[in-house]
């Protein structure tokens, strides 16, 4: 296949008008075939990661089978999105187990490339526990995490840790080794934070939801990340959990560099209004805005990662060239795929969607050098 006339996102960041090639699912220098694609008036970007969401088309992660996960895969490749890290929620241990089993099971045949699993919870603060279920909330544990990961097939790529919680230091400096460890549904103040990040800590979890705000006399969480270099911080850009404005300020603070857009969706995604749950718990979809039955607790968001990215630019003034970072490089680079996924570079795979240049709207996605 070959790509022409399309402004091409490369990896220095920057589009530009070049052809792209593919020779069967990987990108190469020449074409495996006669198809030709004329990406005129369109941007070609690397299909998205996205590293944390929950479910979508009436399906999550959690239902724990691969009738789930594929019915998801299907539908996040069809929007753009190609590599796929689900999230977990607070659990009993077992019925984690189960999850990691079948996500280790998963043939990955169709639809977006199963990746890895982030584990957000058990281990957070239950005063912070939002949407999560807090019966299930959990000491953190080493030999858990072990035995959850092995079950997975060693496929958890980042797991949460409220670092106020006891024991929580030394289970983040026994692991930091082993998996992505990030700040998550958390009590944290400020210098909490930084002791996690200087004992391991590398990632924080939807930032500003289910932590404690920044404010001048206590920067929190948020403060800590961002004076920490190595920290990278996740947005949900659906237009609900962040106001424009404080999007626009973190991405001056932290840089396009460290940011993360995530969707944090769950299985009310692509469908419509009605009753739907999450972790077990009865949530309420009403446009894109998903609660609990307290109509006040948001459950997740109800807007998958390419329509984030496109409210990002679109609606909050984000420079597509960041936006296409936040959103396809940088989270493969933190789950550690990017040798493989991630940009448009001969020998990775050939994820990539062409968007028209005047509304970002997806006109084709080419899933392992697929027209799909």
């Amino acid at each position: 296949m070959k790509i022409i006339n399309a402004k091409v996102y490369t990896e220095d960041g920057v589009f530009e008008v070049k052809d792209v090639c593919t020779d069967g699912a990987v990108i190469s220098d020449v074409s495996g075939d006669d198809t030709v694609v004329d990406g005129t008036g369109c941007y070609l970007i690397p299909g998205l990661t996205d590293v944390h969401f929950h479910g979508c088309v009436g399906h999550d992660f959690c239902d724990g089978n691969h009738k789930s996960i594929e019915a998801m895969a299907v539908y996040e490749a069809s929007q753009g999105v190609t590599t796929i890290v689900p999230a977990t929620m607070t659990l009993a241990k077992d019925t984690l187990k189960g999850i990691c089993e079948a996500a280790a099971t998963y043939p990955n045949q169709k639809g977006a490339i199963l990746c890895g699993i982030n584990m957000e919870g058990p281990f957070i603060s239950l005063a912070r526990k939002g949407a999560q279920n807090g019966a299930y909330v959990h000491r953190p544990d080493v030999e858990m995490f072990r035995e959850l990961n092995q079950a997975s097939g060693g496929l958890v790529k980042l797991l949460a840790i409220a670092p106020e919680e006891p024991g929580a230091m030394e289970f983040i400096e026994t692991l930091k080794d082993e998996v992505v460890l990030s700040i998550a549904h958390t009590t944290a103040d400020y210098q909490t934070a930084a002791e996690g990040f200087k004992k391991g800590v590398t990632h924080v979890t939807h930032l500003y939801n289910a932590m404690n705000g920044i404010s001048h006399r206590e920067p929190g969480v948020v403060g800590a990340a961002a004076d920490d270099e190595r920290a990278e911080a996740e947005l949900i850009c659906d237009g609900i959990h962040i106001h424009p404005a404080t999007v626009r300020q973190t991405f001056k603070m932290f840089g396009d560099d460290r940011i993360i857009l995530i969707s944090d969706s769950m299985e009310a995604t692509g469908m419509p209004d009605g009753e739907y749950t999450l972790g077990g718990q009865k949530v309420i979809k009403t446009g894109s805005l998903a609660t609990l039955e307290d109509g006040k607790t948001i459950a997740g968001s109800a807007t998958n990662l390419m329509d984030c990215m496109r409210t990002a630019v679109l609606k909050m003034n984000i420079p597509l060239e960041s936006a296409v970072k936040c959103a396809a490089v940088n989270p493969a680079k933190s789950v550690g795929i990017y040798d493989q996924y991630g940009s448009i570079a001969c020998g990775k795979c050939a994820n990539m969607v062409l968007l028209k240049e005047e509304d970002l709207s997806t006109v084709q996605v080419i899933l392992k050098g697929e027209l799909i």
